[in-house]
C-alpha cells in the first residue's frame, strides 16, 4: 500500500485548505483510512478516519464544526475539508490505512494503522 497526500500549505487564522489521499495498491475494500497529526512537541493524534466498509466516518472533538471528510471510493482517495482554521491546528498531517473496520472505541490509536503517508504540513498564523 502507498499514500499520496497532498493539499497543506500556509494559511491564516480562519482560512481553509484541503488535503487529499490516494491510497494504491489496496487489496481488500475492508479498510480504515484517514488523518493523524503531529504539533511540535506534541504526540500524534487522530483527527478523522473513514471506514470504508460502512462508511461511518470518525472526527475528533477538536475538529467537529470545522472539518469534513469525505471519500470518492472508485479512486481510493479521500479528503479532508479543513475550516475555520486555528494556529493549533498546525502540525503535520499523516494519511493512515488499515485493513480492518474503524471503531469508535479504536479509531483514534495510532497503533491500528500499519501504513502511514509520508506527511504534508499545514501552518496556520494567527
Amino acid at each position: 500500500v502507498q499514500l499520496v497526500e497532498s493539499g497543506g500549505g500556509s494559511v491564516q487564522a480562519g482560512g481553509s485548505l484541503n488535503l487529499s489521499c490516494t491510497a494504491s495498491g489496496v487489496a481488500s475494500d475492508n479498510y480504515a483510512i484517514g488523518w493523524f497529526r503531529q504539533a511540535p512537541g506534541k504526540e500524534r493524534e487522530g483527527v478523522s478516519i473513514f471506514s470504508r466498509r460502512d462508511g461511518e466516518i470518525f472526527l475528533a472533538n477538536a475538529v467537529k464544526g470545522r472539518f469534513t471528510m469525505s471519500s470518492d471510493n472508485a479512486k481510493n482517495t479521500v479528503y479532508l475539508q479543513m475550516n475555520s482554521l486555528k494556529p493549533e491546528d498546525t502540525a503535520v498531517y499523516y494519511c493512515v490505512l488499515d485493513y480492518h473496520q474503524a471503531l469508535a472505541s479504536s479509531w483514534y490509536f495510532e497503533y491500528e494503522y500499519d501504513y502511514w503517508g509520508q506527511g504534508t504540513q499545514v501552518s496556520v498564523s494567527s
